[in-house]
């Protein structure tokens, strides 16, 4: 068996050398030998408990195993060929791809390095099969940290990298000698920096989205240069032409700075990585071959994880430690939010209204805005009314509504928003004011408050108070600076803010303010949660059985502890220390996190496919069904959105550890079990238009005659921040 097992890894290994031949004569200069170490100088205690073997397995689907293996899993040195042509040399800790090692894909594609829980994680070099390299830092499959980019097509990048992008300091020189050298920012130069143009000409100064923008020179080899503000836009375009000191040179007197744009720019473009379309995490891997431990009635007994599987009847999690049932999770379809607002309904009138009104703000002619707005523009009386009749207007279309006003709170302020969080106008009023309805969440929040959600997912749109309105116009500067500031601030983001005002005796007004929706995703949220870090009232008391995919759960109902890799986690925190002092400063409270959980592997049962922090439960069959979709969907769709997301709160890999309370509903936060959970986070700071105003703090006197003054919710800004950052840093936790 040995022989025959050793002559098909040979013949398979052939077959990839066969098919990356170029990729392997480049690996030959800059892979030295693998080490083949144990994962850590401390894991002694699986080495004296268990049995350390070497063993040669077949798989039923055709894959094999020879390496060494503890229990029933691969534990130490191993090589694992996979029927499908994807090879793994390396290391493993019990049972997950965790260590140094190489992977090869079918294709000739190679990344040798280092591994976490079958992530590439650490410092590791990738060889595309079209040649390209990688050398640097590698976070959750996405190069993250110092690096080196030799690109297919001759182009060359060295500097940071940020979730699979250029950002921070680097360097790009092009294939035919243009090079820059500066600041990047998502995969573009943003910032500033230096181009050297081959034949010697140069621009120093900003950039913004990879075109000169703002403050620069450009040099010409001569001497002479052109200082000024740099824009795409003509209108905003100027400067002064400075000939050489000699004096002998006139022919740049009359050159155009547009040139630079669409010319000297052309042959500047920044080439694209190849994609990995499939990482080792995302092949499952069925360890149990010959010799299964199965019982009668089909029962296997996995003493490990102390679950038992009966088929058919779902899995039964038992606490061995505590002799327990622990928390069960249950995934349900997952389905959308809200009623169709179709004719007949109350709102019908009011969404034509309002869907009106955003077409004609959007798409009425406006003068093109710098990002550097004027104080004025934040003036509380910068607000335009206008008149909709049936009939129509010189400005406004004939529609089959009753008569409405339409009022715009500083409008070119929330344009500018718009066009700081990259919302194309086009996309933006095809979203809320196209063919289809919107969908109204079907009960208003606590507040009061009515929500409404575009069919697209993309925005959503809240009735507001006049008080409400106060607060963020009052705020809005500081607003508008703070989100300019942060590109990866979590607070909610603010596109319109607007009024509706209806004729007839009530005069009615109705206000609303149009925010970006947190969950739209394209991966399923199975779990929410809204955290404030208070315990008053925080508890839905539903059961698992009932909770669906769109219930909102609170502080009491959390059952985990996230933990995020360590770079993801210290930017997480800094970040949330740097929304919580500007919603400090702004004297606002009762702000919450609301967050979405993603499984990404589950079994058809709810149960976790890892029960130890990096113990993988064999699964057998990668397209199991997770609330009525695949998990192999979401997991190529997650990272393929993973990658092209660079936003922090978005996307974001996590393991999530499930807690149990031993003491009931006081205990905030949970004993962790030891079962892990792989997961996919979004999250956002929302709720942040609540000042502590007289209201707040007669609600504060008066619970705190009746409950604990710490667990209400209404306290103190600076109270507040305090309470909300110590909870929501005992919820996120860096990954060890």
């Amino acid at each position: 068996m040995n022989n025959g097992l050793n002559g098909i890894v040979k013949a398979w290994e052939a077959k990839l050398k066969k098919s990356g031949a170029a990729a392997k004569r480049r690996a030959n200069s800059i892979f030295t030998a693998m080490s083949v170490a144990h994962v850590d100088d401390d894991d002694d205690e699986i080495h004296n408990s268990t049995e350390i073997s070497h063993v040669e397995k077949v798989f039923p689907n055709g894959d094999i195993y020879m390496g060494q293996w503890a229990e029933n899993y691969p534990h130490g040195h191993g090589k694992y060929l996979w029927a499908d042509g994807y090879l793994y040399v390396g290391d493993w800790y019990r049972g997950k791809i965790t260590g140094q090692g190489k992977f090869t894909w079918p294709n000739g594609a190679t990344y040798d390095g280092q591994f976490k829980n079958g992530s590439l994680d650490g410092e590791g070099v990738y060889i595309g099969s079209s040649d390209e390299t990688y050398r640097g830092a590698w976070v959750c499959n996405m190069k993250h940290g110092k690096g080196v980019q030799h690109y297919a097509n001759g182009d060359y990048y060295e500097g940071y990298f940020r979730r699979g992008q250029p950002d921070g300091k680097g360097r790009y020189k092009w294939k035919n000698e243009n090079q820059y050298i500066g600041h990047w920012r998502r995969g573009r130069i943003n910032g500033n920096g230096t181009l050297i143009w081959a034949n010697g000409n140069r621009y120093d100064g900003n950039w913004e989205n990879g075109l000169p923008r703002g403050n620069g020179t450009f040099r010409w080899v001569d001497g002479s240069f052109y200082v000024g503000v740099w824009c795409k836009d003509q209108r905003e375009q100027s400067g002064t032409y400075y000939p050489s000191g000699s004096g002998s040179q006139s022919g740049n007197l009359d050159w155009d700075p547009q040139e630079v744009y669409l010319v000297s720019l052309s042959d500047c473009r920044i080439s694209s990585s190849e994609e990995i379309l499939v990482f080792p995490l995302q092949k499952a891997v069925n360890w149990r071959c010959e010799g299964d431990d199965t019982g009668k009635d089909g029962k296997e007994n996995d003493a490990r994880t102390g679950r038992e599987v009966d088929e058919g009847l779902g899995t039964k999690e038992v606490d061995v430690a505590r002799g327990k049932a622990r928390p069960h999770i249950v995934i349900k379809p997952s389905r959308k939010q809200g009623l169709t607002i179709s004719k007949g309904h109350k709102n019908y009138d009011l969404m034509l209204n309002l869907q009106l009104g955003i077409r004609h703000s959007v798409g009425r002619p406006a003068p093109a805005t710098s990002l550097d707005l004027k104080a004025s523009a934040f003036d509380p009386r910068d607000k335009k009314w206008t008149r909709f009749p049936p009939e129509g207007s010189k400005h406004t279309p004939p529609h089959q509504s009753c008569e409405f006003r339409w009022k715009d709170y500083c409008p070119s302020v929330f344009r500018t928003l718009r066009k700081l969080f990259k919302v194309d106008p086009a996309d933006y009023m095809i979203s809320i004011c196209g063919n289809d309805a919107l969908r109204e969440l079907s009960s208003p929040g606590k507040s009061g408050s009515f929500f409404y959600l575009t069919n697209d997912d993309r925005y959503m749109i809240k009735t507001m108070k006049k008080s409400e309105v106060k607060v963020l116009i009052r705020m809005l500067s500081a607003y508008y600076n703070h989100v300019r500031a942060f590109e990866n601030t979590l607070v909610t983001k603010f596109f319109g803010l607007h009024c509706v005002k209806l004729t007839g005796p009530a005069q009615k007004k109705v206000r609303f303010v149009i925010m970006g929706n947190l969950f739209c995703t394209e991966v399923a949220i199975h779990r929410r949660f809204d955290l404030k870090g208070s315990s008053h009232g925080r508890l839905t008391h539903k059961p698992e059985s009932e909770i669906e995919s769109t219930t909102t759960l609170k502080d009491l109902d959390l059952n985990f502890i996230f933990r995020l890799h360590k770079s993801l986690f210290q930017e997480f925190c800094s970040q949330v220390d740097k929304d919580c002092d500007f919603l400090e400063q702004e004297r606002i409270m009762d702000y919450s996190l609301l967050v979405g959980v993603h499984f990404r592997d589950m079994s058809h049962s709810g149960g976790p496919l890892s029960s130890e922090p990096n113990v993988q439960t064999p699964t057998g069959n990668r397209d199991q069904v997770i609330g009525g979709r695949s998990s192999t969907t979401d997991l190529d769709v997650n990272d393929t959105n993973r990658r092209a997301s660079n936003r922090l709160g978005s996307y974001v890999p996590a393991r999530a550890e499930l807690t149990v309370r031993n003491n009931g509903e006081a205990q905030l936060v949970g004993e962790p079990t030891g079962e892990y959970y792989d997961v996919t986070l979004v999250f956002g700071i929302i709720d942040i238009l609540q000042d502590y105003d007289i209201s707040k703090k007669l609600e504060h006197a008066y619970k705190s005659f009746q409950y604990d003054p710490s667990s209400i919710s209404a306290v103190d800004p600076r109270q507040y921040s305090k309470r909300f950052r110590d909870f929501i840093f005992r919820v996120f936790t860096e990954d060890i």
